[in-house]
This record gives C-alpha cells, structure tokens and sequence, in this order.
C-alpha cells in the first residue's frame, strides 16, 4: 500500500533543483504547496512528506517555514551521506537531528541514508552498523540507500560531476548488491535491523531489475519501501503501463513514492531540474498518481494523454481491475 508521498528530491540540492533558477527558493516553495494541498485533496489520510534535504541545512528548513510550506506536509525528511559527501563526521548524526527538531515539531524521516563501497565494501558494513546504532529510535523512518549499485552504463542524477572528481563515482556503489546482483558484504548487517530499517530505491523506466529487487526486499525482511514516479517519465509512450507494473510489484510493500523531475518542455530550462513553468502542472500530477495508486475511492484515474502535450489533464474514472 502507498504509505506517503514524497514532493520532491533534495530540492537544496542542485542536482535536482536549479538554485540559478530559483535562488530565493520562492518557486519551489509555491509548487510544493500547490502539490501538498492536491495530494490531500485526493487522499486526505496520506502523508505528505517534504522532499529530503542533501545538506541538512536547518537554515533551508527554517527557509520553507517561513514560506508557509511545513503547513501543507505532515513531515519532513534529511539524507545524509557523512562517510562520502557530506563535511561532518557520522558521529554527529543525532546532532543534525536535533538541528532540524528545532526547527519543527513534525515528524522527521531520514529517507536516504547510505555508504558507497568505492574505496572498501567493508567500510560500507562498518557505516551500515554505526548508522543504525546512531539513527533507531530517534526518528519515525530510517530508509537505506540503496539495495543495487548503479549500473556503470547509467549516468548519475547529478548536476555537477566535473566538480566532483573522483567523488562522483561514489554514485555507482551505494548498493547492497553489486551490479551483477551478488551480494555485498553488508547485506548480512542490513537484514538483522529489518523491518525496522527500509529501503530506497530509485526504478528507472522499465527497469529490468524490478521483479528481482522484490524479490530480495521480501527475503531480507523489508517492509518499507521508498522509490520515485517521475512527472518526467509521465510523458513518455506508455508510461502508465510502466508506472502500474511498478506499483503493482510493490504492493505487499508499505511504499513512499517521490514525485519529481520536471519534464525538458515543460520548465522554465529544458531539464529535470528546473522550476515549472506552470507548477500547478506538477501539482496535477501529483493528484493524479495519488488518485491513481492511493485514493481513498475504489476507482482508477486514466489521463487523456493527449492532455499532456498541451501540459493539462483531463481525466475519467474507470473501476480497478482485479490483480492475479
């Protein structure tokens, strides 16, 4: 079942937003709470969660406070990376905790937490143990990133690989699988903390990996799953049919789904990190995946897709068809 929703990816991040854009982050601020109040008014039980924070700024979420935006999410979220990216030592998890428990009272998610094996898979055992010793029982959501490595054939979601160096290919070994899909070292650690702590996973389109990540997920006790449908993908030739095969392999999962990624046509630049040119547009998709994968009504919502090419949405009700 779909637990949450997520609006956003690291908005502070400019891997996934474009700060040159949107310097004062007005924009971002508008559009997530055009999509915080759709969400809810398609499913009024869901629970909105604020796209995690990479760096956990306290400064950025006293930012979004004072834009209103904590006021039409029922939690936030932090990623941290302190063993690879981040400037601060892992020991100081519960401190950035705190930082950001003084700026809200609501609940707080870490929703991406991981260590890449790029220097040792040993490393990554050892952060997995501290992690989970520093993280249980101070937060509401411990979600581990990832269970596979990045393909090498893909690209990272990043915006500035040239100023990262060496450092960027630290992308390509988050997982507790290899890319060949055996097991790493620290997936014997991972599964004696389950069901406490989840997974995240990113599924790129018609993703050949899917049937075997439930598999795993399911054999190492998880039950909490974060993954992404991406406004992007939307556009593309039968992305439905994509986005129902996905949620219908997780569906034995409590599920976190991110919306993010601004279509090329549709931004103020033509890429995935900009701001929308109309981000109600966004806020539309948001209420149409909620009514699709999470409504509180037994109906499911079909998007002209023609409406899509002039960035509106017409949809119609059809009933649910019955799962194998």
């Amino acid at each position: 079942m779909i637990e949450a929703a997520m609006i956003w990816n690291e908005p502070n991040n400019k891997s996934h937003w474009d700060p040159d854009l949107d310097p004062d982050w007005s924009r971002f601020a508008h559009m997530a709470k055009l999509a915080g109040d759709a969400i809810r008014d398609v499913n009024p039980g869901l629970t909105r969660v604020l796209g995690g924070i990479s760096p956990i700024d306290p400064n950025f979420m006293a930012l979004m406070k004072s834009y209103g935006v904590l006021d039409h999410v029922d939690a936030v979220a932090v990623h941290g990376f302190p063993l690879d990216w981040n400037l601060w030592q892992i020991d100081e998890w519960p401190q950035k905790i705190e930082e950001i428990r003084g700026i809200t009272d609501l609940p707080l998610w870490v929703s991406e937490v991981g260590v890449s094996t790029f220097g040792a898979e040993e490393v990554q055992a050892w952060g997995l143990k501290r992690t989970v010793e520093l993280l249980k029982g101070r937060i509401d959501r411990i979600q581990w990133y990832s269970l596979y490595d990045l393909p090498s054939a893909w690209g990272a979601t990043t915006r500035h690989r040239e100023a990262e160096g060496s450092s960027y290919y630290r992308h390509f070994y988050m997982g507790l699988l290899r890319e060949d899909g055996t097991p790493k070292p620290a997936i014997e650690e991972f599964s004696r903390h389950t069901p406490e702590i989840g997974l995240m996973q990113w599924f790129h389109f018609e993703d050949p990996r899917l049937d075997e990540a439930v598999q795993w997920m399911k054999q190492l006790g998880v039950t909490y799953v974060r993954t992404g449908l991406s406004w992007a993908d939307r556009f593309r030739p039968d992305a439905l049919d994509w986005f129902d095969r996905q949620m219908e392999a997780l569906e034995d999962f409590d599920v976190t789904v991110t919306f993010c990624f601004t279509p090329a046509h549709r931004g103020l630049a033509a890429h995935h990190t900009s701001t929308p040119i109309v981000p109600e547009e966004f806020a539309e998709f948001c209420a149409e995946m909620t009514e699709r994968y999470a409504s509180v009504s037994s109906t499911l919502n079909v998007v002209d897709q023609s409406s899509f090419s002039r960035g509106t949405m017409r949809s119609t009700s059809l009933p649910i068809l019955p799962r194998e």
